[in-house]
Order: C-alpha cells, then sequence, then structure tokens
C-alpha cells in the first residue's frame, strides 16, 4: 500500500534527487529550485498567477493566451497544461483560481450558454474578487467573439475583446495586469 500524503522528508528527498540529476525543480507558486555546484538556490516565484478560465472548445485561443501571458514574464495557470496524470483535477483547479493573483475568463458563443465547469469557475472567481478591496482588480474577462457577457460580470467588470485584433486585446489585458502590480506593490 503507497503512502497517499508523503511526508516532508520523502517530498524533500525527490527534489534532491531531481536535482542531483541537473533537473531544476519547481514547485507551482512556490519558485524554482536549482542546483548551483555544491549547493542549491532557490528563486522564490514572484510573477503574476493568471488563471485562464475557457470551455473545450475554445482550447486553442486558451493556449494562444497562455502563451503569451508566459512570454511576457507571468506565470499563467491553464489545466491542460498544469494538470499532472491523476491528480484530483477539480480540487487542483479550485486550488489554483484561489491562490492566483488574478483570472483571465474566456467569452464566447461557445461558453455563454453551456453548463459545467467553466461556468462554475466563473462563479468562483466573482467570489474570489469580492473577497478583495474594491479598487484591486480580479477578474479580466475577455471575449473571442461579439457574445454577450453574462449580466453578473458585466455589470461590475469591464471585458476586453480579442477580435477583431487580438494582439491589441492581449496588450491591454498585459498593462492591465502591470498596472494592478504596480498599484498592490505601492500600497
Amino acid at each position: 500500500m503507497t503512502n497517499r500524503n508523503p511526508s516532508f522528508e520523502q517530498i524533500a528527498a525527490v527534489i534532491r534527487e531531481a536535482l542531483a540529476g541537473g533537473a531544476a525543480v519547481e514547485i507551482d507558486g512556490l519558485g524554482l529550485f536549482r542546483k548551483i555546484g555544491n549547493g542549491y538556490r532557490f528563486e522564490p516565484g514572484d510573477a503574476p498567477r493568471i488563471f485562464i478560465a475557457y470551455v473545450k472548445e475554445d482550447e486553442e485561443a486558451a493556449g494562444r493566451m497562455f502563451e503569451s501571458l508566459a512570454a511576457a514574464g507571468f506565470d499563467p495557470w491553464m489545466d491542460r497544461k498544469k494538470l499532472l496524470p491523476g491528480q484530483n483535477w477539480p480540487r487542483a483547479i479550485q486550488n489554483a483560481l484561489e491562490t492566483s493573483d488574478f483570472a483571465v475568463a474566456f467569452f464566447s458563443r461557445n461558453s455563454v450558454s453551456k453548463r459545467g465547469g467553466f461556468q462554475a469557475e466563473i462563479r468562483s472567481a466573482l467570489e474570489c474578487a469580492r473577497r478583495l478591496p474594491l479598487d484591486e482588480v480580479f477578474l479580466l474577462p475577455v471575449r473571442l467573439d461579439n457574445c454577450p457577457v453574462p449580466v453578473d460580470v458585466a455589470r461590475s467588470v469591464q471585458y476586453v475583446d480579442l477580435f477583431p485584433d487580438w494582439h491589441k486585446g492581449v496588450d491591454m489585458l498585459k498593462e492591465a495586469v502591470h498596472r494592478q502590480v504596480r498599484d498592490r506593490r505601492a500600497a
């Protein structure tokens, strides 16, 4: 029988083994461990974490956003890119959302009337936003096409269109994150 709750020592042993083999070890939300000579160096992860919510039909656009945000120095989280085999995905998704600094929600004709996980993620993102000071930004809605934005979102949060100019919309989104990060650090 395997232990489902590894001890600190067991986790440390796995990290040491990976580092000894020359691999860097990233722990989501914490940072990166690297072997340097005979020792180790820890680089805390301070890049803004951005959760990406989307429906399966919009996965290509969400993946494109993931790559754009990562290239800009952010730490995006997308289920298809971050979930590991055997991981409890509902718990991992909820944890990723609750520990993120921002949530990008993809609205499209595919998503607005679809039932399921996406809608639950949007409700959770709205709840996370409610726990922040009123002037802080958390939910960043984006539209992939000329679809309606749900009333609960549209009445309280400005959205950005990724059509007809994807790059302009992504640049606006990145600027919103940069500005919010500056404001949070200045406070």
